[in-house]
């Protein structure tokens, strides 16, 4: 580590959970940030701040003045260009270190097959069921740690399914592929603008530590935010025996 990096991430060196040691885990590591947007936006900044070592960013949609009200990495001159273009640029305006490659493409299942294998932790920040939903199968099939979040309105949720722990449930052991959900995007319910950035800061925090080893991770509980009256409720959530994705989970892993 350079003295201009032991500068620069002083202040997470000083913290007895994370060190030196920590730091060049995070330095390491490799993180896999699915959507720019309302969340994608400070997990991707402040994996970018924290000095993660590669970031793939990936996202179909390009800057639209609608964005700006809460996609904090997106700017008025940007508008138009892909937003994961946008978002590499705003980590390399404050960190030009971590290597951040922008993808324009839908986390499709080619996609995800190619990228999940070679990261770290893979964070959800998309605002859709089915992609949701593949980019967990990815993450059991490759035994990746995945921190999801969501939020709408004034609704907000965030977990960590690790199937590297046999007693993790997956994300299809809390929502099960097969239910009808109908889908619930900004652009036709609103978002309170700081939900995002509220949850989205949590999976950033949640995927720090999974790179770095400090603290314990939210495997295992749902935490769900009402902001109307700020009240955070915690739910425990069990694996699911009979779930179809990771049911087999042992047998691939052994």
């Amino acid at each position: 580590m350079t003295d201009e990096q032991l500068l620069r991430y002083s202040r997470h060196i000083l913290l007895e959970e994370i060190g030196v040691e920590g730091q060049e885990r995070l330095m390491a590591g490799h993180a896999l940030v699915i959507g720019a947007g309302g969340l994608g936006s400070p997990v991707a900044l402040y994996l970018g701040t924290a000095g993660v070592g590669r970031i793939t960013l990936v996202d179909h949609d390009t800057v639209d003045l609608t964005n700006l009200q809460r996609q904090i990495a997106h700017n008025l001159a940007r508008v138009g260009q892909p937003k994961a273009e946008s978002a590499r640029q705003a980590i390399a305006d404050i960190n030009p270190e971590p290597r951040v490659d922008a993808i324009n493409a839908r986390a499709d299942a080619a996609l995800l097959e190619q990228w999940v294998p070679q990261a770290d932790v893979v964070i959800d920040c998309c605002d859709n069921f089915a992609t949701r939903q593949a980019v967990n199968a990815a993450c059991v099939k490759h035994l990746k740690p995945l921190v999801s979040g969501a939020a709408i309105r004034f609704d907000g949720q965030i977990s960590v399914y690790d199937p590297r722990n046999e007693n993790s449930p997956c994300y299809a052991c809390v929502f099960t592929p097969s239910d009808e959900l109908e889908e619930t995007r900004c652009a036709t319910m609103g978002v309170f603008a700081p939900m995002v950035g509220i949850i989205g800061t949590m999976q950033a925090a949640e995927a720090l530590k999974l790179l770095s080893g400090a603290g314990t991770s939210l495997a295992g509980r749902l935490q769900m935010l009402d902001g109307r009256a700020m009240e955070w409720n915690e739910v425990r959530v069990p694996r699911n025996p009979e779930c179809p994705v990771c049911r087999d989970r042992g047998h691939r892993s052994a």
